[in-house]
Parts: C-alpha cells; sequence; structure tokens
C-alpha cells in the first residue's frame, strides 16, 4: 500500500507468522537512514521480556560460586549420612521469570519449598523421580548390580526423600549463611506442581540447574532463587571480596598480638645519593661521594629510620657511651613519608 499501512490480510499473516515462532527480523538503521517516501526509520530494539536483568553479573557469579562450593561438600556429607555416593555439577546458569523458569522444570520432579531466616523468603530445588528411586534403592539396601524400576513415589518414599532433600539443604544453608547471615530450612516437599506457591510469575529468577551423578543414572536437581528470597541481602552477593563488616576487636587484638612478636629490622639512614649505572661501574678506591643533605652521624643533622624499605621514624644521630645511637624525634605519617 502506498500509505505504509499493512493491510488486513497481511497483519493477519504477521499473527501466523509469530504464532509459530517466525518473526521478521528487521535490518539495522544506520545512522537513521531515510526510509521510504522519505520517511525517517525509527530506532528499533528487541526486548525479550522472558529474559530479565534484575540479578547483576556480580550476584550470578557468586551465587554460582556458592553453589560450587555445596556441590563439592555435599557429596561427603551424603556418603557420611546416607551412604549414598552421589556427585553433583553446575552446568547451567539462566536468568528467567518464575513462570519460564518453573515451566522448563523436567517433568515428574519432586519440589522442595525452602524458608530462609530470618528474612521470609521462599526458593525451590527440585530433583527428578528416577534420581531419587535409586537413591531410595541404595538406601534400603537394594543391590547395585539390578537395574532400577521407575515407579511412582508412596507415603514412606517421600517421607525418606524429605530426609534426604534435608541433608542438601542444611548443606546449602551453611554456605549460604557464610555468604548472607541467613539460613535455609526444608518447609514443604510436593510432587504436584499445581501446589506450589513460591513467587509471582513475573517475578526475577535465577535458574541454576546441576548434573546428579549416581552410579549409572544421570538426572538434574534445579534450585530456583526468586530475587525477592534475596532482595533484603542483595548486598551480601554483590559486595567485593575485600569488603568487610564490622571489626571483631577480639580478633583485631589477637592480630596485633601476634604481629606485635615478629622480630623487625631497623635501618637509620643519614643521607643518600642517587648515580647512574655507568657513575656506579666507574668508580675506584679513593673516590669520594657527596651525599644529599647533612651528616647525622655526629648529631648535626636529621636522620630517617627505616623498617626494610618504609620509612617510620625522624631522629638525630648521636652516641650512646661507645656505640651509636638515634634519638627518635617524631614518626613519620604516611602523609609525611610520601
Amino acid at each position: 500500500m502506498s500509505s505504509g499501512f499493512l493491510s488486513a490480510d497481511q497483519i493477519s499473516k504477521l499473527f501466523d507468522r509469530a504464532s509459530e515462532g517466525n518473526l521478521p527480523v528487521e535490518a539495522d538503521v544506520v545512522g537513521g537512514a531515510a526510509g521510504p517516501a522519505g520517511r525517517r526509520n525509527r530506532w528499533l530494539r528487541t526486548v525479550d521480556f522472558t529474559r530479565p536483568s534484575k540479578f547483576s553479573t556480580d550476584q550470578e557469579r557468586r551465587l554460582r560460586r556458592a553453589l560450587d562450593a555445596f556441590c563439592n561438600t555435599v557429596t561427603t556429607r551424603l556418603v557420611a549420612e546416607h551412604r549414598l555416593s552421589i556427585e553433583l555439577e553446575v552446568i547451567d546458569v539462566q536468568q528467567l521469570t518464575w513462570t519460564n523458569a518453573f515451566g522448563a522444570l523436567p517433568d515428574g520432579s519432586v519440589f522442595g519449598t525452602l524458608a530462609t531466616a530470618p528474612h521470609e523468603g521462599r526458593m525451590l530445588l527440585t530433583a527428578q523421580v528416577p534420581l531419587l528411586v535409586h537413591a531410595l534403592e541404595r538406601l534400603m539396601g537394594g543391590s547395585t548390580d539390578e537395574p532400577v524400576k521407575e515407579r511412582a513415589l508412596t507415603d514412606i518414599d517421600l517421607m525418606l526423600v524429605r530426609r534426604l532433600l534435608s541433608t542438601l539443604v542444611d548443606a546449602l544453608s551453611a554456605v549460604w549463611f557464610d555468604l548472607s547471615e541467613t539460613t535455609i530450612a526444608l518447609a514443604d516437599v510436593d510432587t504436584q506442581p499445581e501446589l506450589v506457591q513460591v513467587a509471582q510469575g513475573s517475578e526475577p529468577t535465577l535458574a541454576l540447574t546441576m548434573e546428579a551423578r549416581l552410579e549409572r543414572v544421570s538426572s538434574t536437581v534445579v534450585l530456583l532463587v526468586p530475587y525477592a528470597a534475596i532482595a533484603p541481602v542483595a548486598g551480601s552477593f554483590s559486595r567485593r571480596e575485600d569488603e568487610h563488616g564490622v571489626q571483631d576487636e577480639r580478633t583485631a587484638a589477637a592480630v596485633r598480638e601476634g604481629l606485635g612478636r615478629v622480630d623487625v629490622t631497623l635501618r637509620a639512614e643519614v643521607a643518600e645519593t642517587r648515580l647512574t649505572l655507568h657513575e656506579v661501574l666507574a668508580l675506584k678506591p679513593g673516590d669520594v661521594l657527596r651525599l644529599e643533605g647533612g651528616a647525622g652521624g655526629d648529631g648535626s643533622g636529621e636522620v630517617v629510620v627505616f623498617a626494610d624499605r618504609t620509612p617510620v621514624l625522624r631522629g638525630r644521630g648521636g652516641r650512646a657511651g661507645k656505640k651509636r645511637a638515634v634519638q627518635v624525634l617524631a614518626p613519620i605519617t604516611p602523609e609525611a613519608g610520601s
């Protein structure tokens, strides 16, 4: 159409293509070039609302590192408490809305709702039924040589699953507390997705997927972290590694006491001079070097006392009996020494 508007038939075709996921791709506009009929093209930017950006890159990185630490420690705990050699490894981290993250969970999963304290947050830990059935068979003394048949979980199975998930959550809570001084507890276990109520559909959610390996079975364990669950302590997941909180006076006193027993060599520098490497190589016995500043060995000039290469004191040279000595005049502050 010469007017530049789409006809009803063209609009219908566009909707059909969109429903099939076949969206048209607009060519980039360079420098705001004029379009057809002399009209200026509009700047267009595609926005994917299924990919929120509420979690910063630093927060994603720290949460993944926390989950890596959890994976490294939980294996030992499972072997000690349940005689289960389950290996976990983080394989993917995505930021989605809650609806999309929850909808992407594998079918046939068990949902463990997690509660954070002291802030009332909610998270979700899921594991697939085949992995849990295999683990339960081993817990009840099943043979490792016989393949495990998939089956529905009974009420007794769910009690054992709750205990197994509690072990995972306790290990995760220890890592979480180190980061944000908050704890995590297993609040509920469900097998029906309709019963899971954790976050609003549009809530930005970080989906952390782990691969779980138990003998010949490989499955996935997913942790969904809505932003609302970490919002009260979001700064704890984004501060720099070298930042620290309130100083512990007892720890500081112990550090000072320990450092106070370290031997330090002091040297007094009367004066200095600077030479080029050529001048140093040209020195011969009997040459006299002129120092910058007055000599303080006879008490007429000021000397600087160094601890290693750091100037710490100003003093005056002299003697104490038959030995040379330095009388301290004043400390050197960092500003004065710079």
